[in-house]
């Protein structure tokens, strides 16, 4: 592949803001050595950045933050360096998070990295129309006259050259819909799809940027999965990936979403969760907060370890199959008592065959969902908005 001057430009860039997005500060000359650009190059670059509105900086001098952790702070002969960081300042993107009973939604920064914090929710509904209808009120209650673009995060299979969902077992009308139609009538401005589990795998990797290559498993409506491998989402043939919680578990009698019987999914997500609680005591109330207290007052029973063995088996099998040692849990399962996570890592443990002379590492943390959208936004849309010209800029907004 021949690479002209406007993609390595594209590349430079891409890269020191995705360098930016996982030290969250930096000094143009700690940019230029860890990417290992000129300074004038990674000067120039900055600027560019600064007068689009991409970066920002900070009145406080910084010290070196050579390598991607800060260093202890010393006397520097010279003028300090300035600290860089992605505009937090001003709002820029939309993020949607598609789910089957709610669509939720917040407006973000290009610097936003934190927890999954949503500003309102609307019903998701039965139908496109009724979808369209409660975004349009929800617009209303979130104005925002500077958006640079709408980042829509979707369950089910994602094609994402045609920004379509070819299944969704869950939500079988947004198969039949053009999503980014839909948000484009309402916002007037670009719309990015992303599948909803790689978005928490990419956003997990915004957050914790050492994290590097880890299987990352969601329990809520559903189960689902990504994979990242050296910093990157696993590309495959076919838009099927980390689908987990269809797999089928012997003897598990139970009809999916998708048509089939005997998934995960309807052990693990939190209408099985709540569906063997009720069977197993039927004596307490259907409800989270119901089950998460019996849990912690009684501890793991057979009704729970069951579902618990055939999650780990599937996920020990997953590892063994992509060659990984690091799990991330995110999701329902993680506000359970201590004592489901400590039973699900030792059984993944078990049947993981890197377990036998290695380490597998089984870890719990929040949802980055918004953070994984931010990081697709600014590749997707950002980039494609600002000229690669090294003599002009595009200002993208005031």
């Amino acid at each position: 592949m021949i690479v002209v001057p406007a993609h390595m430009g594209r590349m430079n860039k891409l890269a020191l803001l995705t360098r930016l997005q996982q030290l969250g500060t930096a000094s143009r000359a700690d940019l230029a050595k860890s990417l290992g650009l000129s300074q004038p190059t990674c000067g120039k670059i900055v600027q560019e950045l600064l007068r689009s509105g991409v970066l920002e900086e900070l009145s406080e001098p910084v010290s070196s933050l050579a390598g991607g952790a800060p260093l202890r702070p010393r006397r520097k002969l010279g003028r300090p360096g300035v600290l860089l960081r992605l505009n937090c300042s001003r709002v820029r993107f939309l993020a949607i998070q598609l789910d089957v009973t709610h669509t939720s939604l917040a407006r973000l920064s290009l610097g936003f990295t934190g927890a999954d914090a949503w500003e309102t929710s609307v019903p998701t509904g039965h139908s496109a129309a009724e979808w369209g209808r409660n975004l349009a009120l929800a617009a209303r209650a979130l104005p925002m006259p500077e958006l640079w673009g709408v980042l829509i995060s979707v369950p089910g299979l994602l094609d994402p050259a045609r920004g379509r969902v070819l299944y969704s077992p869950n939500l079988h009308w947004t198969e039949t819909v053009d999503l980014r139609a839909v948000a484009e009538r309402i916002w007037r401005a670009p719309v990015v799809l992303m599948q909803e589990e790689q978005a928490l795998a990419l956003g997990h990797r915004q957050v914790y940027p050492e994290r590097d290559n880890f299987l990352l498993v969601d329990f809520g409506q559903g189960v689902g999965g990504a994979v990242l491998v050296y910093g990157k989402l696993q590309v495959n043939p076919l838009p099927v990936s980390g689908e987990l919680g269809h797999t089928p578990v012997a003897g598990n009698g139970r009809r999916c979403g998708c048509g089939a019987v005997g998934c995960l999914e309807t052990l693990a997500s939190l209408r099985g969760l709540l569906q063997s609680f009720a069977e197993a005591v039927p004596h307490r109330p259907r409800t989270w907060a119901a089950l998460c207290e019996h849990v912690r007052r009684q501890g793991l029973e057979p009704w729970l370890t069951r579902t618990l063995d055939a999650t780990a088996d599937i996920i020990a099998g997953a590892l063994n199959i992509l060659g990984l040692q690091q799990v991330v849990l995110t999701g329902i399962l993680t506000e359970l008592p201590s004592c489901v996570v400590e039973y699900l890592t030792g059984r993944i443990c078990q049947g993981a065959l890197w377990a036998r002379f290695g380490e597998v590492h089984v870890e719990t943390a929040p949802r980055h969902r918004a953070a994984g959208l931010v990081a697709a936004g600014i590749e997707n849309l950002v980039l494609n908005r600002l000229r690669e010209d090294s003599t002009d800029t595009v200002r993208l907004a005031p």
